[in-house]
């Protein structure tokens, strides 16, 4: 019998193995390149997840051996899931449901507002999963790599975010989705990884980073096209950048960078329609 708990640090190398076997199998089943470098790595970001207090983490064990993990980001008014990963010996058994239905009961009980996660929209089977437990598509997504562009546009100053600046990026992340991600952003700022954008003496705009694990809002396409531009490196597979917004996009292609992989961003609870540009995190 398949049996969920609450996970613990300890789990953080089994948790790991499954969730880089779960993955690789996956992308390379439909030709894209792997989303997590070596067990590793991935060892190490799970390990990160299960000793931060901002996340939830479950696991399913079987014989009293893991065989599936999922997490939860509870830093902000809106919570976003993931990894999920199953042990490719024990798919298509329903543990991934359990899993799911974990994390979407612990957002419940929490009143969260919303509920987010991101799909690889190649991946027929957890697209109709995420769709019969509730979630809507949203807004479709394109992983964008490259060299880092190394330039500035004129009339838009990128800088080092600092703590003083989190209001000021909170107001910029409520007009443009009607909640903030102060959480994240000052756990960016802390790690020394996030900038901020500004125009005409205030800021238009912030990046945790830019990357896959990272997010941005921006009051304009020029705004977030401007902290692309002074990225110093795509963190991870790239960056999650909204199709539908043309603009960024086209310019993105246009200065030499290529799309790697198609996403959905897919959603329960509350959602506005944002009122800005913006860049996802792999979680939403």
């Amino acid at each position: 019998m398949d049996t969920l708990r609450r996970a613990t640090p300890d789990d953080a190398a089994a948790c790991g193995r499954i969730c880089y076997d779960a993955f690789s199998a996956i992308n390379d089943a439909h030709a894209y390149p792997r989303e997590f470098p070596s067990t590793e790595i991935t060892v190490g970001l799970l390990r990160m997840l299960l000793e931060h207090p901002g996340f939830y983490g479950v696991v399913a064990e079987r014989d009293g051996a893991v065989i599936g993990s999922n997490f939860l980001d509870e830093r902000s008014t809106i919570v976003g899931i993931g990894p999920i990963s199953v042990d490719p010996a024990v798919q298509n058994q329903g543990v991934g449901r359990r899993l799911m239905q974990d994390v979407i009961d612990r957002a419940t009980s929490r009143q969260a507002s919303g509920v987010r996660l991101c799909q690889a929209a190649y991946h027929r089977r957890s697209l109709c999963l995420y769709t019969t437990m509730g979630f809507r598509t949203r807004e479709p997504l394109s992983v964008m790599n490259g060299p880092p562009l190394n330039r500035t546009i004129a009339g838009y100053h990128v800088r080092a975010a600092e703590l003083s600046d989190l209001d000021a990026c909170n107001a910029v992340c409520f007009d443009v989705h009607g909640f903030d991600r102060g959480g994240e952003l000052k756990d960016a700022i802390d790690h020394k990884t996030a900038t901020v954008v500004e125009r005409d003496g205030r800021i238009t705009g912030y990046a945790t980073e830019i990357g896959f694990f990272a997010h941005s809002v921006a009051r304009s396409n020029q705004d977030l096209m401007a902290l692309i531009a002074a990225a110093p490196a795509f963190t991870g597979p790239g960056f999650l950048l909204p199709t539908r917004n043309y603009e960024v996009f086209a310019w993105c292609l246009a200065n030499g960078l290529r799309l790697v992989q198609p996403m959905t961003l897919m959603t329960t609870g509350l959602y506005n329609e944002p009122a800005g540009a913006y860049l996802v995190c792999v979680l939403y």
